[in-house]
C-alpha cells in the first residue's frame, strides 16, 4: 500500500495580493489553509504537513487539528525554500504538493493525478490545457535531489522538466490558476 505525505505551501508573504495567502478565507468564510489541508486529507494522504512563513503565528490557529506545520524560518527566499522544508519532513512513498493559493482546486484534480499506481519513482503533475500546475506528486527516490536543486521562487519546475515529470491534463476540471489578486 503507498503511503502519502501531502504538504500545503502557504508560507510566502503575498506580495502581489498585499497580504500572506496563509490568513486568507473563502467567501463563506472557511481558510484557504484549511481548504487546501482538507482536499489532500480527502485525497487520502497518510501526513498532511502545512509550511508557514510570513505570520505564521497568526496563520498556525488557521490550520486545521491533524495537521503538522512546519515554519520555513527563510520563506522569504521563495517557493524553494518552503518547499524544501515540507520534503524534508516527508515520509512515505511520494509527497503529494500543492498551493495554499488555490482554494478553488477540486478534489477531483488531486485524484486524477493519483489514477496512475504511484511509487518512489513517481514524478508526475496536474496540467491545465498543457500549462504545468498543482498538484505536484514526487516520489521519496527524488526527495534529495530536488531539494538540492531548490533556488528561490521557482520551485522543482526546472528538475521536474529535466526528469521527463508525467503531465496529467486536468483543464477539463479547473483552469489551474492561482490567486495573486483578490
Amino acid at each position: 500500500m503507498t503511503t502519502l505525505t501531502g504538504i500545503v505551501l502557504a508560507a510566502g508573504g503575498g506580495t502581489r495580493l498585499g497580504r500572506p495567502k496563509a490568513l486568507l478565507r473563502t467567501a463563506d468564510g472557511e481558510p484557504w489553509v484549511a481548504r487546501a489541508a482538507g482536499l489532500l486529507h480527502a485525497a487520502g494522504c497518510d501526513r498532511v504537513v502545512v509550511v508557514l512563513g510570513a505570520a505564521a503565528e497568526e496563520a498556525e490557529g488557521l490550520v486545521p487539528a491533524g495537521c503538522e506545520i512546519l515554519i520555513a524560518q527563510n520563506w522569504a527566499e521563495g517557493m524553494g525554500e518552503s518547499l524544501r522544508v515540507g520534503l524534508g519532513a516527508a515520509s512515505g512513498d511520494a509527497a503529494l504538493i500543492t498551493l495554499v493559493d488555490l482554494p478553488e482546486l477540486p478534489v477531483a484534480v488531486v485524484n486524477r493525478t493519483l489514477e496512475r499506481p504511484v511509487t518512489r519513482h513517481t514524478l508526475r503533475q496536474a496540467a491545465f490545457d498543457g500549462r504545468p500546475g498543482h498538484p505536484v506528486l514526487i516520489g521519496n527516490a527524488h526527495w534529495a535531489a530536488v531539494a538540492s536543486t531548490l533556488v528561490g521562487d521557482r520551485g522543482a519546475r526546472d528538475y521536474l522538466v529535466a526528469h521527463d515529470v508525467q503531465q496529467v491534463e486536468c483543464g477539463d476540471l479547473f483552469d489551474g490558476h492561482d490567486v495573486d489578486r483578490l
